[in-house]
């Protein structure tokens, strides 16, 4: 969720105020707005008081007037609604020599909710527990078996989370974030069966929404690291992009004006089902192979890259892929020039499969900006990044700036915390 600025002209401060004579409609002329109730004016006042404190971090009450264009009066009513709810409160005093209330300093209770984001991977789980502002509080991973029962996996993961939250000291849970590769069901936000997926990862939602409290949210792994991605990472300049995900399989996920798009049945981004000319088959309805996925997989990079002699050996629960083109992004800077030559005709080949899936969705959606991603694409970094953007100079008029992301494998997870905080503030803050 993009905030907008309150500085700026466009976003003039709410008041209390309201009009006490109603307007009549002319003819022809559009019907205006109702003006804002008082008591709908004081949740707006309240609100955004909240977001700049969120935004800014503790601000004196002078501060908040300033920011907010509010009266002084309004200013020390909202602080005082907002103490007794139980939302912000005194958490120091200005250096500035002042007596009375605009001495104080009013930050957010950050231990009025706790959160939780998890990142559910194919053979692991990661867990991180925050506080309200997103403070770490405790975090932890741990491998799943791929030989355990649904129940085993489902377990495991559930009683990572519970112990987490207990090594924070927290004893509820507001909200939690699931990130998950797969399709989401909008609406119910139900993860889908997908090939190639173990069933435990569809177990663990109704597990987590029986076991915590709190509300369990569900959305793509790709779609989170996005998020992340924009709040916080690469693309945080940028309201339009597109993140090219690169890990065992591909997607994609896609950010048009600040807002990330879903599609119709949550398959937004499910370029490995692209067909591809020059593959042996099509993709189909259970099967993306013959798609982009056999160009841009692990297993498709696996296999150009034994074709050019290179060898290296993964990290555990990492695809292969990763570590073959780390491997050649450090060859491309060796010593050796057949080290060198070896490694960069690599990197190039694999540019020559990864801008068919990059100019098919520049031409569509023209992001200006494609982030390229996954353990692969971090692999890659700016080698790999800036050879996709000369390719795709060379096969569209678009103009389109390819970066690699810049949150490393921790994007998803953080990702997850964010969509858990935006539902935490918005239910807490929502007046």
């Amino acid at each position: 969720m993009m905030q907008a600025d309150p500085r700026g002209k466009g976003d003039q401060p709410v008041t209390t105020s309201t009009a006490s004579t109603p307007v009549p409609d002319l003819p022809g002329e559009a019907k205006r707005p109702a003006p804002a109730s008082p008591s709908t004016a004081r949740a707006l006042n309240d609100r955004l008081a909240l977001r700049l404190l969120q935004e800014h971090g503790p601000l004196t009450a002078a501060r908040l007037k300033e920011l907010t264009g509010l009266s002084r009066p309004s200013v020390a009513d909202l602080v005082e609604r907002l103490g007794a709810a139980g939302l912000i409160e005194v958490v120091g005093a200005s250096e500035q020599r002042r007596r009375g209330p605009n001495a104080r300093i009013y930050g957010i209770v950050a231990d009025r909710a706790h959160l939780a984001g998890l990142d559910v991977r194919t053979h692991s789980v990661s867990v991180l527990v925050t506080d309200l502002l997103g403070a770490t509080l405790a975090e932890a991973s741990a491998p799943i078996d791929p030989a355990a029962s649904t129940g085993a996996a489902v377990a495991r993961a559930v009683d990572l989370l519970g112990d987490t939250a207990a090594r924070a000291g927290v004893p509820e849970l507001r909200a939690v974030g699931v990130g998950a590769p797969g399709l989401v069901t909008p609406g119910t936000g139900e993860l889908r069966d997908s090939t190639g997926l173990p069933p435990w990862h569809r177990a663990l939602v109704p597990v987590l929404r029986e076991r915590f409290a709190g509300t369990v949210l569900v959305e793509n792994e790709t779609n989170l690291a996005a998020v992340a991605e924009l709040r916080a990472g690469a693309a945080r300049d940028r309201d339009t992009f597109v993140l090219l995900w690169l890990g065992h399989g591909v997607g994609a996920a896609v950010v048009l004006d600040g807002a990330l798009r879903r599609g119709a049945s949550g398959g937004t981004g499910e370029i490995g089902f692209l067909p591809v000319p020059g593959t042996r088959a099509l993709p189909g309805r259970d099967s993306c192979e013959g798609g982009y996925h056999s160009l841009a997989s692990s297993a498709a990079i696996e296999e150009l890259a034994a074709h050019h002699g290179l060898v290296a050996d993964a990290a555990p629960h990492e695809p292969p892929a990763a570590a073959l083109v780390r491997r050649a992004v450090r060859d491309a800077e060796a010593r050796e020039a057949t080290v060198r030559a070896r490694a960069g005709a690599f990197l190039d080949a694999l540019a020559d499969h990864l801008v068919l899936g990059a100019a098919s969705v520049v031409a569509i959606l023209d992001p200006g900006c494609v982030l390229l991603g996954g353990e692969t694409g971090r692999a890659g970094g700016t080698h790999l990044a800036a050879r996709v953007e000369a390719r795709l100079a060379r096969l569209t008029p678009l103009a389109t700036e390819v970066r690699a992301t810049a949150l490393g494998g921790g994007a998803v997870l953080r990702g997850a915390l964010l969509m858990a905080l935006d539902h935490a503030q918005e239910e807490l803050f929502g007046g």
